[in-house]
């Protein structure tokens, strides 16, 4: 151990929060550190959070960052991007402030105003170099008229405003909701769960109670034990809102506050709860032996986010299934979703599966206008290869494993016996463990490969079949996505391949007209045309007009949809039961 680890281990911390000034959407924090014993002290802000796969600057929304000692000021330099070195010579206490900016919407990033504040701790709260393991302790002082806190850090005493941490790794795991968010409880597979919602919204909390807790006793009863004694929902309700991100013992949930009383809305929000729920195993505990412990100050490269991702991806709609709350045509309707998806996108014959995962960091966070022709979603492709051996363990075994046994076995064997992260490898003998055969083809094929997906092959072990709509289809196809901006049609993507690809229609191109008829409407904008015409593109480039002779070529996408075989056998009803619990 370095003798700044050694130093950094005897130090005491905590940390004040007030939020003077919220209506800017500052919080003013100070960190007050004791036990010194070095002549400087490195204080580092994490450049990303765990579970999103970027790195994101969060020293960017630091100011004012000064140190004192005994009411007189210490000297303090900024040495990198995200690292403070305070001058501790002689010192055995120091108080540190600084001020952070909170303003970016999102499950993964503070947030702070009038309302409330989201405290992503990831981003906002210094840690000593050496000193991770360390606990500390979170004050919070509360804006005017403010008077609930959430999170599952434990409380000290009786004091909601007080929390403390065993030490960064949970710190950082664990955000914190202040304001006065609507809070209300269920318990569910020996757990107590609270869910804070902020922002309002059409729920109804009885309801919720219910159906959230059939999916956590359906998730449960994969993995055979639910490791929290609580555990916490913040959901933030905004006018259009979406994604997640998950925790050890808590989850942070974006919504519509308007989406929970359609079908659709209600479904869609049971699936989020689902996914980042399914994550306090898978990840949080069952993860890639690169994910922990974690170096917050550096990319974590793993090729395994198909499985933390996308097994999870594949769980939740299936945990919904189970659960009966919906018929099983809306599941097969969002597997169906997922095929189309997969197949529609161009980088899934450019980027296998397992490079989609390790290229997280340069790619899934930072799309581009040619990501859909250069990159695959290791959540929707990763989905649908979670179904594929999860197909294959019921028929290879008859009806007597599932994918789930893998979960559970690899869940024990990694997690709770070895107490590390599984490889590539390990997971792949888990997955032949249960599978009963040797899976190098198959990884050859979805997870290495580019290899079209033999959707039919799979389903077919539990009577089911997939069906494209566009089959046989004889049409033209430009091959854009389009967007109006200032009443102007303009182009947003390119499709490897297609018509516009081939003959140099280009993104940001603004669309004058085709064959003298003006473009406004992109769903007419061939209408009448036929495979093979050749036709003259209009379009305004970096204000200048060109004309661009186009060949329309036949249409490539795919539109599945799954039905069953006519008369299903005996053996087929046998996986389709096991697959889907009806």
């Amino acid at each position: 151990m370095s003798s700044m680890s050694q130093a950094a281990g005897a130090l005491q911390i905590s940390y004040t929060v007030s939020f003077p000034e919220a209506q800017a959407h500052y919080a003013d924090i100070e960190m007050d550190i004791k036990g010194l014993a070095q002549n400087k002290l490195d204080l580092k802000l994490p450049v990303w959070t765990p579970g999103s796969y970027l790195v994101r600057e969060f020293s960017k929304n630091v100011e004012s960052f000064t140190a004192q000692s005994g009411g007189k000021a210490v000297s303090v330099v900024k040495t990198r991007k995200n690292t403070w070195e305070v001058n501790t010579q002689g010192l055995s206490s120091v108080k540190v402030k600084y001020r952070f900016y909170a303003f970016e919407i999102s499950v993964r990033t503070a947030f702070i105003d009038v309302t409330h504040a989201f405290l992503s701790t990831s981003g906002m709260f210094f840690y000593p170099e050496g000193g991770l393991n360390l606990p500390s302790t979170i004050k919070i002082i509360p804006y005017k008229g403010w008077d609930k806190v959430s999170t599952s850090l434990a409380k000290v005493g009786t004091n909601d405003f007080t929390v403390t941490a065993p030490n960064y790794d949970i710190l950082y795991d664990s955000p914190i909701e202040v304001g006065n968010q609507d809070i209300f409880g269920f318990k569910a597979a020996g757990v107590d769960y609270e869910v804070a919602m902020y922002g309002g919204g059409n729920y109804d909390k009885e309801r919720l109670k219910k159906d959230m807790a059939k999916i956590i006793e359906v998730e449960t009863a994969i993995y055979g034990e639910n490791p929290n004694k609580r555990y916490v929902f913040i959901v933030h309700n905004y006018l259009k809102g979406g994604g997640g991100l998950e925790h050890l013992s808590s989850t942070v949930l974006g919504a519509a506050r308007d989406g929970y009383a359609t079908e659709a809305g209600y479904e869609g929000f049971l699936g989020l709860v689902a996914h980042e729920h399914f994550h306090l195993w898978n990840v949080k505990r069952l993860r890639p032996i690169a994910l922990g412990p974690f170096d917050y100050e550096n990319e974590n490269y793993t090729t395994n986010l198909w499985i933390a991702e996308g097994f999870t991806a594949y769980y939740d709609n299936l945990s919904v299934r189970r659960t009966n709350l919906f018929p099983v045509e809306n599941y097969l309707k969002a597997l169906a979703a997922d095929f189309n998806i997969v197949d529609n996108t161009p980088g899934t014959k450019v980027q296998p599966l397992s490079q989609a995962s390790f290229d997280a960091w340069i790619k899934s966070y930072r799309p581009d206008e040619n990501t859909i022709n250069t990159s695959i979603s290791y959540y929707n492709k990763g989905s649908v290869v979670g179904m594929l051996m999860d197909l294959e363990i019921i028929n290879d075994t008859k009806g007597a494993k599932s994918l789930d046994d893998v979960m559970r076995y690899m869940y024990n064997e990694y997690y709770k016996v070895k107490k590390r992260g599984y490889t590539d490898a390990e997971f792949k003998a888990g997955v032949e463990k249960f599978a009963g055969k040797n899976l190098d083809d198959f990884y050859a094929k979805y997870i290495n490969g580019v290899d079209d997906i033999d959707y039919n092959k799979y389903l077919g072990y539990a009577g089911y079949k997939v069906v494209d709509e566009y089959e046989g289809l004889n049409a033209p196809d430009l091959g854009l996505r389009t967007t109006t901006v200032a009443g102007k049609l303009k182009v947003a993507a390119v499709l490897r391949g297609t018509s516009a690809w081939v003959d140099g229609i280009n993104v940001n191109d603004e669309l004058v007209s085709v064959d003298g008829v003006p473009a406004t409407d992109p769903k007419t904008l061939i209408d009448g045309k036929q495979v093979g015409d050749k036709i003259q593109v209009v379009v305004m480039r970096d204000g200048r007009q060109l004309t661009l002779p186009v060949t329309l070529l036949k249409v490539t996408l795919k539109k599945y949809h799954i039905e069953s075989v006519t008369e299903p056998t005996a053996s087929q009803m046998t996986v389709r039961k096991k697959w889907l619990k009806i």
